[in-house]
Formats: C-alpha cells, sequence, structure tokens
C-alpha cells in the first residue's frame, strides 16, 4: 500500500493528503481510503485532488468521516478475495455532495441526508461526482443478524432525511460519528448498542418486515424514548409520566411502545440503572456504594442493596469484592452476570 500521512493513537487516527506534493495525493488517497473501507481501484480527477479521514473507535464499531473532491471507487470480486476488510458492513450518511451506489444488480442516486449500506464482502461501485463529506459506522457483519439472502436484500437501498426513520437516523448518526471521540468508554459502548437497535430497525424497513405494531414510526419512536431514559437514567425524578409529557405521548401509548421489550417501562428503566450501578462499581472502586446509587437515581442506599440482590443473587459489596477483577464487558460475556428480570420495587415508585 503506498504511504500517506497519519496521525493518531489507538484512540482514533486522522488522514490526510493535505501536506502532500499535488502529484503524489491519488495514490496515498487510495491506500488511506483502502486501509479504511477495503482494496478499491479508484478514480479521480487529474486537475485537483484532496482528502481526510478520521477514524475512531466506538465499541466494536468504527465511527468515519470521510471529506474529499470527486471520485470513483470500484471493489471487484478479485479484490474482495485479496482482502481481510470482508467481515464489514458501512452505514453511510452522506452530509454533502451527491452519490451513486451500485451493488447487488441495484444503482442508487444519492442526495445530502440519504443512509445507505454497503457490504465490503461483495462487489461494488460508488461514485462521487463532486466534492462530497460522508460519515460513516463501520461495523462487523454478524451484529446486525442477518443471512446473505437478506444481507443482499438491504445494499443499496437507502433511507431519505424525509421519512420518519430517516429523519431519526440522519441526526443521530451524525451526531454519534461527530461526537465519537469525546465520549467516555462505557457511553462509548452504550452508544454502539443504540445504533446497532436502530440499524435493525433500518434493515427491517427495507425487508419489509415491520408489522403494524412495530412500525418503522413506532419502533422509531421506541428507540427515541429509550435514549432520552439513557440521557437522563442520574435523574431520581424520572418516571414514566415524565417521560411521556417529555414526547408528547399519553401515558397509556408509552406503556403500549414497551411491550415490546417484555417489561414495564418503569422496569426496563431501572434495569439500565442497575446495570450502569454494576458497571460502575467495578471500575470505581474508590466510590462508596451510596454513592454510585445516588449517582444513578437510587435516592435509597438500602433500597439499592435489595434490588440488587434481587437481580444479581449477590449484595453489592460481594460483587465488588469478588468479580471486579473481571472487566464489566468480560463478565457479561461469560455469562457470569443474570440480566435482572426480577419483580422488584422501583425506585421512587416508577413501575
Amino acid at each position: 500500500m503506498a504511504p500517506y500521512v497519519q496521525e493518531g493513537s489507538a484512540l482514533g487516527s486522522f488522514l490526510t493528503t493535505d501536506s502532500l506534493p499535488a502529484h503524489h495525493r491519488g495514490a496515498y488517497w487510495r491506500g488511506a481510503l483502502s486501509e479504511t473501507f477495503g482494496v478499491v481501484d479508484m478514480t479521480v480527477p487529474e486537475e485537483v485532488y484532496r482528502g481526510t479521514i478520521r477514524t475512531t473507535p466506538l465499541g466494536r464499531l468504527q465511527a468515519v468521516t470521510v471529506d474529499g473532491d470527486g471520485l470513483s471507487a470500484l471493489r471487484t470480486r478479485r479484490l474482495v478475495s485479496q482482502d481481510d476488510r470482508d467481515e464489514y458492513l458501512v452505514v453511510t450518511l452522506l452530509d454533502t455532495g451527491t452519490a451513486r451506489l451500485e451493488q447487488d444488480g441495484r444503482e442508487a442516486l444519492l442526495g445530502p441526508g440519504d443512509i445507505f449500506l454497503h457490504d465490503m464482502a461483495r462487489p461494488l461501485r460508488l461514485t462521487f461526482p463532486e466534492s462530497f463529506r460522508t460519515k460513516s459506522l463501520l461495523l462487523p457483519r454478524d451484529v446486525l443478524g442477518l443471512g446473505e439472502s437478506d444481507m443482499a436484500r438491504v445494499t443499496a437501498c437507502p433511507i431519505g432525511p424525509d421519512t420518519p426513520l430517516g429523519g431519526l437516523l440522519s441526526p443521530f448518526v451524525a451526531g454519534l460519528v461527530d461526537g465519537a471521540g469525546s465520549y467516555p468508554p462505557r457511553t462509548r459502548e452504550l452508544m454502539a448498542r443504540n445504533v446497532v437497535d436502530l440499524l435493525g430497525i433500518m434493515a427491517d424497513e427495507v425487508l419489509g418486515r415491520s408489522g403494524a405494531d412495530t412500525s418503522g414510526g413506532n419502533r422509531a419512536l421506541l428507540l427515541r424514548i429509550q435514549a432520552f431514559i439513557e440521557r437522563h437514567l442520574a435523574d431520581p425524578d424520572l418516571t414514566p409520566r415524565t417521560i411521556a409529557r417529555a414526547h408528547h405521548i399519553s401515558l397509556r401509548y408509552l406503556h403500549k411502545l414497551f411491550e415490546v421489550e417484555n417489561a414495564t417501562v418503569g422496569r426496563w428503566t431501572r434495569r439500565r440503572r442497575l446495570e450502569a450501578c454494576r458497571r460502575d462499581l467495578a471500575l470505581q472502586t474508590s466510590a462508596t456504594i451510596a454513592a454510585v446509587a445516588h449517582r444513578w437515581g437510587f435516592t435509597s442506599a438500602a433500597h439499592f442493596s435489595r434490588v440488587f440482590r434481587a437481580a444479581y443473587g449477590m449484595a453489592p459489596r460481594e460483587w465488588r469484592g469478588g468479580l471486579c477483577a473481571l472487566s464489566v464487558r468480560d463478565a457479561c460475556s461469560v455469562g457470569q452476570v443474570p440480566t435482572p428480570d426480577a419483580e422488584m420495587l422501583v425506585p421512587n415508585g416508577n413501575r
């Protein structure tokens, strides 16, 4: 691969052609794009060329912003077979400019605000006829749980910003990519989980799997409400009534939206609070148990200890003493920590 200018660390990188001689920029830019998105054959205008790529880890995902002059990138079967990037999907928001994507026998003409998906395991052609900026998320192909036949149906099928789901996804992806570098590690994991849920909804929309009770609009609203709850977990006054009021819906409708979660709004909120406390107890050993409980909306340390024991089968002190040597992520992945699903009292009566 041709060399290119790179600055960064394990927390991210910044690649740019700006400081390179003009006659070297095309080759260097091809190397930068191939390093990020997989090997491509690329053509660029001869007169002028510029490009930058900023990459930031986001859990198992990568947040990538690309800004450059027009180009055409071709990924053939031969290049796919020679590359080790075929285990990834790319979900892209076209921020500025226009584009044309060809994959799996479809051609999509794209404009600002459109979100589209392409699969790095199959041939494609992506053309930007003019200067452009994209904001993308690279994610392992397995996280969406799609089989090969379904995967081939969701590529090159853009979601426009004027649709209910697109109106939610476009600003969410833009904000997520722009702010990825500023989030602490725990927040990155939470945001990655939320965006995967949203992308699953996007795939369901394209595949026509949304039924009357789980339409794209309703599911998008549910994800928006869940994101709101995540942002306000520390507020002890967060209740179903305040959540409904903040989203201009009735309390009855809010509870109906959460039926797909097999939990009431209060129980879902409590579960997320307990998960946040569990992580902090393991990662912040200098904080008292009462301080951790209060930080995440529990007004009584005694009450917190009771619901924690009901959820995980041990007191908060036992959790910290026995499992703090393991990372929270490892503890969850090996199944040592059950999901809290026992009937418990809700903080401040928020059941």
